[in-house]
């Protein structure tokens, strides 16, 4: 069986996106069929600018064949990114010509892989398999608010039309999004196979060898105007000086927030760029408290950032500034943990106060189990090969 798997990011770039492709990859491998052959096309590392990472343009590993395209540089705006994504579409289209798979699998945040997947599918005849994480239409109306490109909405909504309901199957990482999902493509049944936590965190001690000085409250990933730091931080960080606020990421924002501190003479805020996966968990071992927010934007009532489950799998105190079906999921299932109101600064500041008078480690042994991403991605990848089988 031969499967084309599309996605933009993949290791060593950094982010869930490329983690969510690898364990799409290393589950298909992991199921013991025989003669299957994996080719992923994806790009050299480019998610953030400030973060170089090596990787080689092709690579053989066994029998997965990695193809990563070069991009032109961009810096986390509208039109670089759009720039970058036709450079990646036209290569992709350029390298399946007159090849064969039997399936074509799509893990794509932003509509347009998925819609690429739906594309390379229908010319090469094959089944397509989409993992969406992320609903762009929905978080597109809410970002482009009264902008001119507003305009566009329409036809991204018959794009996104024709792509669902070009899908063989279709998998979401939120049960948030299963409304959406079935209005758009009514004659499919999706599934839900969320992100989940690697072995190497359950393995890993988070444990703060010394605690000293001021708490250490660190958030770690994108600085975009999804997240929406920008609207809270600086207030929080100039009301608690007693707290020191630690991000590590870049994005779309990261100028504006750094703009606000800069105004507010703040000391006890650092922005530090994009760091690898390992010392990313060195960046955790160090902080009292994990922080995780979103904007307030109606989109977001409906998704499940990635990034819960590894904060979770830490035993760390976790500040959420979440509504909608990520509050419900951490309310629910994840102990220790204060959620508050998207960029509601008085409500933040109550919650990590709470926060700190409570134990520095929580016991999440239970949620681990659940959601141990091995086990997810095995169910997802079952889904996948049986496209292939029902060709054959």
């Amino acid at each position: 069986m031969r499967i084309l798997v599309l996605s933009f990011y993949y290791p060593p770039d950094i982010g869930p996106g490329p983690l969510r492709a690898k364990s799409i990859v290393d589950a298909l491998l992991a199921t013991g069929e025989s003669e299957i052959h994996i080719d992923v096309l994806s790009t050299l590392p480019n998610r953030y600018h400030t973060l170089e990472v090596p990787a080689p343009l092709n690579e053989q590993l066994g029998p997965v064949s990695i193809s990563r395209i070069a991009l032109p540089g961009h810096k986390s705006g509208m039109a670089d990114q759009a720039r970058a994504f036709v450079r990646y579409a036209r290569s992709v289209q350029k390298h399946v010509q007159g090849g064969q798979w039997d399936v074509v699998v799509a893990t794509s945040s932003r509509l347009m892989t998925a819609s690429l997947g739906a594309l390379v599918a229908k010319r090469l005849g094959a089944r397509l398999y989409l993992d969406i994480r992320d609903l762009f239409t929905d978080t597109m109306e809410d970002v482009l608010g009264k902008s001119p490109l507003r305009g566009l909405l329409p036809g991204f909504r018959l794009l996104e039309r024709w792509t669902f309901r070009a899908a063989s199957k279709i998998n979401v990482v939120s049960a948030g999004f299963l409304p959406h999902i079935q209005k758009v493509a009514p004659s499919l049944a999706p599934t839900v196979y969320t992100n989940g936590i690697d072995s190497v965190f359950v393995e890993t001690n988070f444990a703060k060898s010394i605690p000293m000085g001021k708490p250490v409250v660190l958030y770690a990933g994108n600085l975009g105007e999804g997240q929406g730091l920008h609207h809270i931080l600086p207030n929080v960080a100039a009301a608690m000086p007693s707290f020191h606020f630690r991000l590590v990421g870049d994005g779309g924002m990261r100028k504006a927030l750094m703009n606000s501190i800069e105004r507010l003479a703040l000391s006890n805020v650092e922005i530090l760029n994009p760091v690898a996966r390992g010392a990313l968990m060195d960046a955790y071992r160090q902080a009292d408290v994990l922080f995780l927010h979103l904007n307030a934007y109606k989109a977001f009532y409906k998704v499940l950032p990635s990034k819960i489950f590894e904060y979770a799998a830490t035993g760390k105190p976790i500040l959420a500034g979440v509504c909608g079906h990520a509050a419900d999921f951490l309310r629910k299932n994840v102990p220790g943990v204060e959620v508050f109101a998207p960029c509601d600064s008085d409500a933040m500041q109550a919650s990590l106060k709470r926060l700190l008078a409570g134990p520095p480690r929580i016991d999440r042994a239970e949620f681990c189990s659940q959601y141990l991403r091995q086990n997810i991605m095995e169910k997802m990848a079952r889904d996948i090969l049986s496209l292939g089988r029902s060709v054959k």
